[in-house]
C-alpha cells in the first residue's frame, strides 16, 4: 500500500482496484498507525470499495482498527447512485457520544464538596455490564416511546428542560426511527438499561476548564476558565449492540442479490434505497434515540446531585454522537447530492451559520466534544467552514493498545494511585477497568487535536482537565 504525504496532516492512499476512490488520512506522521500492529490503513482502503462512495474514504487522526470500518472512519455514499449503508460504518455502540454540562461554579468553590459530589454521582449513576438504570420502564409501549422520541420523550416525562433539546444534535431525536425493525432480543437487552453508563471506556467525569483558546466562541458556548463541567460518555448499551448484530446478518445474506462484493464480510451492506437499507436506518435511528435518552437521564440525575450538594444547577452545552450514519445534503462537484454519511468514531462538526444549529450557537459553530483518555485533558472544539470531510472530525484520543495489552503493560502498578497522584479522584472502577483505560493505552489527545485542527477539520475552543471520574 502506497501512502503519500500530500501536505502536513494529510496523507493519501492511492486508488487501486477494487478501490473506487482514494483513501485520505488526516494525521501527523507520528499518529499514523503501525501497519505491523494495526491494520486500520488497510480498512481505509477496503471502505473505498463500497458502492456509491463519493470523494474519498476518510480517516481521522485518532484512527485505529475496528469492525469493518476503522474507528475514526468517515465515508459518504450517494443515495441516488446506488450508494450503500453499512452497519460496520456505524459500529456496535450506535450513537455512542458525549454530553457536556456546565455549572455556575468555580473549581476552587467545588473543592471542599468534591468528595461529596463524587459520592453522590457514584450512587446516582447505574453502571457496569448488567442491568440497572435511572428509569425503570413499565411496558414495551414505554420503551417504544423512548425509541421514537429519544431525549424529547425523556424531557416530556420530566427528565430535563427545553434547553436540553435545543442543545442536542437532531434536537434530541432522529425522526426516522422505526422500532418495528428492532428485534425482541434487542428490546430485551435494552429494557432495563435506560439511564445507565455501561462499562469499558464510558465514564461520567467532573472537570474544570483549564484553558480557553477562543474567548468569543467559549463565551457563546457558556465556558470560562476555572469553571466546573460534567462530561458524560456513553451510548445505546446492549440494545444498540444487538441491532448492529442483527442487521449485519441480514445484509450478509442479501449482498449477492444486490450484486455487491466487498473485500471483508464485516463491510456487509445494502443500498440505502433497498428494503434492507431502510430497515437498518430505521433501527439505527431507534438506537440513536435510546442513546440520547440514556445521556439525558444520566445528566438529569447528575444535575440533581449538583443541586443537592452545591446548590447550583447543570446546564447543557451540547450533546453529539460519534457513531452514526446520517442522510445529509452536500455539494459534490458543484451539485447538491443526497449522501449517507457514515461516521464511526468520528464527530459531526457543523460550521458557523449552519441552519441546524440553534440561534445562540449559529455564529460560533457547533460545539465538538473530544474526550481524552482517563487522566488526561478533554477538548471542546468548534466546526469550521470548508471542512474537507463532510463536516466531520475526530472523536477522542484513539487506542494504541487493546484492553488486554493495556492490562498486561500495567501489571505491578496501581492505576488508582497513579490517578490520585494527579489529583484525580475515582469512584466505582475495578483495578482492571482502570488499567484498560489509562493514558498509556491511548494516543496523545493533544497531538490528535493538533492534527485535526491543522487539517482544517475544526478549531480549538477550550481544554478541560479531570477532577474526578465515575466508571463502571
Amino acid at each position: 500500500m502506497e501512502v503519500v504525504e500530500e501536505s502536513p496532516y494529510r496523507f493519501r492512499i492511492e486508488r487501486h482496484d477494487p478501490m473506487r476512490v482514494p483513501g485520505v488520512v488526516f494525521a501527523s506522521r507520528s499518529l499514523l498507525p503501525d501497519p505491523a500492529a494495526d491494520r486500520s490503513l488497510e480498512q481505509v482502503a477496503d471502505v473505498a470499495t463500497l458502492p456509491g462512495i463519493v470523494d474519498a474514504s476518510y480517516a481521522m487522526p485518532d484512527l485505529h482498527w475496528g469492525y469493518g470500518f476503522p474507528i475514526g472512519g468517515v465515508a459518504a455514499t450517494d443515495v441516488d447512485a446506488g450508494g450503500v449503508v453499512s452497519p460496520g460504518g456505524v459500529g456496535f455502540d450506535i450513537s455512542c457520544g458525549v454530553r457536556l454540562l456546565v455549572a455556575d461554579l468555580g473549581r476552587d468553590e467545588l473543592r471542599p464538596r468534591l468528595d461529596a459530589v463524587l459520592d453522590g454521582l457514584s450512587a446516582a449513576t447505574p453502571r457496569g455490564m448488567g442491568s440497572g438504570a435511572v428509569w425503570q420502564l413499565t411496558s414495551r409501549e414505554e420503551l417504544d416511546a423512548v425509541l421514537r422520541g429519544g431525549s424529547r420523550y425523556a424531557v416530556q416525562r420530566g427528565f430535563g428542560v427545553q434547553r436540553d433539546l435545543d442543545r442536542c444534535e437532531d434536537h434530541g431525536a432522529v425522526d426516522e426511527a422505526d422500532p418495528t425493525q428492532v428485534s425482541d432480543r434487542a428490546i430485551e437487552r435494552g429494557a432495563r438499561q435506560v439511564g445507565s453508563l455501561g462499562s469499558g471506556n464510558h465514564f461520567l467525569e467532573v472537570q474544570a476548564v483549564e484553558q480557553v483558546y477562543d474567548e468569543s466562541v467559549a463565551e457563546a458556548f457558556g465556558l470560562r476558565t476555572g469553571q466546573v463541567c460534567v462530561m458524560i460518555h456513553c451510548g445505546s448499551r446492549g440494545l444498540g449492540h444487538q441491532i448492529c448484530t442483527d442487521h449485519v446478518r441480514v445484509m450478509e445474506r442479501v449482498m449477492d442479490r444486490h450484486r455487491i462484493r466487498v473485500p471483508d464480510r464485516q463491510l456487509a451492506c445494502a443500498p440505502v434505497a433497498s428494503a434492507e437499507g431502510r430497515d437498518y436506518l430505521g433501527a439505527m435511528a431507534a438506537a440513536a434515540n435510546y442513546a440520547r435518552a440514556n445521556r439525558q437521564l444520566l445528566a438529569h440525575a447528575a444535575g440533581q446531585v449538583f443541586q443537592r450538594q452545591t446548590g447550583r444547577r447543570l446546564d447543557l452545552v451540547y450533546d453529539v454522537s460519534h457513531n452514526l450514519a446520517k442522510l445529509e445534503e452536500h455539494v459534490v462537484a458543484g451539485v447538491a447530492r443526497r449522501l449517507c454519511v457514515h461516521r464511526k468514531g468520528a464527530t459531526r462538526a457543523l460550521p458557523p451559520g449552519h441552519p441546524e444549529l440553534p440561534d445562540e450557537l449559529r455564529a460560533a459553530g457547533q460545539p465538538v466534544l473530544i474526550p481524552g483518555s482517563m487522566g488526561t485533558g478533554s477538548y471542546v472544539l468548534t466546526g469550521v467552514s470548508g471542512s474537507p470531510a463532510w463536516a466531520s472530525t475526530c472523536h477522542g484520543a484513539g487506542r494504541v493498545r487493546s484492553r488486554k495489552q493495556a492490562v498486561t503493560a500495567g501489571q505491578g502498578t496501581d492505576p488508582r494511585a497513579q490517578l490520585a497522584a494527579r489529583d484525580i479522584a475515582v469512584r466505582g472502577a475495578s483495578r482492571r477497568g482502570l488499567a484498560e483505560e489509562m493514558p498509556s493505552a491511548y494516543k496523545d489527545i493533544a497531538a490528535v487535536v493538533e492534527a485535526a485542527e491543522g487539517a482544517g477539520l475544526c478549531r480549538k475552543v477550550a481544554r478541560l482537565v479531570p477532577l474526578g471520574v465515575v466508571k463502571g
